[in-house]
C-alpha cells in the first residue's frame, strides 16, 4: 500500500528574522571546502547567517576569510533555530547532518560531492543556483521514514538509536559467524549463521540493503526490510514488511562470535551472545528539501547510470 507523502512548499514571501543556514561539510575533501567557502559568503551576502558545527569550524578556520560572518552551532545558535541544513558531499555526510539535527524539523540540502549521491538533491555545477532557490524557499519538503532500535541483553536495555538507512546486526571478527533468529510482530521466522542482518527502511533499501541483494523500494512505500548477509539457509531470501510491524534480531546464546550493532554505519554497539535488538518506525522522520517534484525512476536512472536507450514511452491511442 502506498503511504501518501508530505510535501510542504516554502514561501519565498515569509521571511525569518534573524535567519540561520547549517552548512555541513566533509572536511577531509578539498572540494567540499570550497564549497562551503563559497555557500557561507553567498548566505551572508543574501543577509543569511551561516552556522557551523564546532568540530567543522575547527577544521577549516585558517581557511575562512571572514570568520565573523560565521554562527557556532550551539554557542551563538540552535539547532531550534535552524532554516535549512545545506550539506557538501555524499550520502555519509548526509547522515551526518541528519544525526546533528536529530528530532529538529529543519529540512535538509544534499549537494552530492561524493560518487553516487543518491540523498543529494543537486550537484556542484549547480551549487550557486541552488543557494538562490533555498534563499527565495523555493523548495519542497519530502519525509523520510527511519527506525528506533533498542537493544536488550538478559531483559535489560542496553542501547537505544536509531537510523535513517539501516540498523545492521553483524559479526565482530572476521573469522567467525553469528547465529541469529529473525522475528516479526513477536513470531519467530528462521534461524541461521550468517556474516549479519540488515533491517532497512525504503531510504536504506538503495544503500546497504540494495548491495546485499535487497530490492529497491520506492520512499512513497511504508515499509520495512529484512535483508541477511550472507545466511548459511536454504530460506535467505529478503524480506519486505509493513510499516506497523517489529522487526527483531536475536543472537543466540551458542553462537561462536560476538557482534556488532551500526546505525546507519555511523554509530556502533558491541553485541554479546544473547542480545536482542528490535527496529520499528520511529514517529521522527528526517526531511529532505527537494528543489524537483520529478518521478523516483527518475532518480534511480540518473543516480545508477541505467541504460534506457531506445525507450519508445507509452503508445498514445487514437480514437
Amino acid at each position: 500500500m502506498v503511504a501518501p507523502r508530505t510535501f510542504t512548499f516554502r514561501s519565498p514571501d515569509v521571511v525569518t528574522t534573524p535567519r540561520y543556514f547549517l552548512v555541513v561539510l566533509h572536511t577531509g575533501r578539498r572540494d567540499s571546502v570550497d564549497a562551503a567557502m563559497q555557500v557561507c559568503d553567498q548566505l551572508a551576502a543574501s543577509g543569511v547567517t551561516p552556522v557551523l558545527s564546532p568540530s567543522d569550524l575547527d577544521d577549516i578556520s585558517g581557511r575562512l576569510t571572514d570568520p565573523s560572518i560565521i554562527g557556532l552551532l550551539g554557542v551563538d545558535v540552535q539547532t531550534t533555530d535552524l532554516e535549512l541544513v545545506i550539506v557538501l558531499g555524499g550520502d555519509g555526510t548526509i547522515l551526518r547532518a541528519a544525526e546533528i539535527v536529530r528530532g529538529c524539523p529543519v529540512p535538509l540540502l544534499g549537494v552530492n560531492l561524493g560518487h553516487v549521491g543518491f540523498l543529494a538533491e543537486s550537484e556542484r555545477e549547480d551549487l550557486r543556483a541552488s543557494v538562490e532557490r533555498v534563499l527565495g524557499g523555493d523548495y519542497l519538503v519530502e519525509e523520510r521514514m527511519t527506525l528506533d532500535v533498542v537493544v536488550t541483553h538478559r531483559s535489560e536495555v542496553v542501547y537505544e538509536g536509531w537510523a535513517l538507512n539501516e540498523a545492521t546486526v553483524e559479526k565482530a571478527s572476521r573469522e567467525r559467524m553469528i547465529e541469529v533468529v529473525i522475528e516479526v510482530d513477536a513470531r519467530p521466522l528462521s534461524s541461521f549463521g550468517c556474516d549479519g542482518v540488515v533491517m532497512a527502511t525504503p531510504t536504506g533499501s538503495t544503500a546497504y540493503a540494495f548491495s546485499a541483494g535487497g530490492p529497491i523500494v520506492w520512499p512513497s512505500l511504508d515499509a520495512l526490510l529484512f535483508v541477511p548477509l550472507s545466511p548459511h539457509a536454504l530460506f535467505s531470501r529478503a524480506l519486505v514488511i509493513g510499516p506497523d510491524s517489529v522487526l527483531a534480531v536475536e543472537m543466540l546464546e551458542r553462537t561462536p562470535g560476538a557482534g556488532v550493532l551500526w546505525c546507519d554505519g555511523r554509530r556502533g554497539f558491541d553485541l554479546p551472545p544473547g542480545s536482542r535488538i528490535e527496529s520499528r518506525k520511529s514517529a521522527v522522520p528526517v526531511r529532505l528539501a527537494r528543489l524537483t517534484h520529478g518521478p523516483f525512476s527518475d532518480r534511480l536512472v540518473r543516480k545508477f547510470a541505467l541504460p534506457v536507450e531506445g525507450w519508445r514511452g507509452p503508445v498514445e491511442r487514437h480514437e
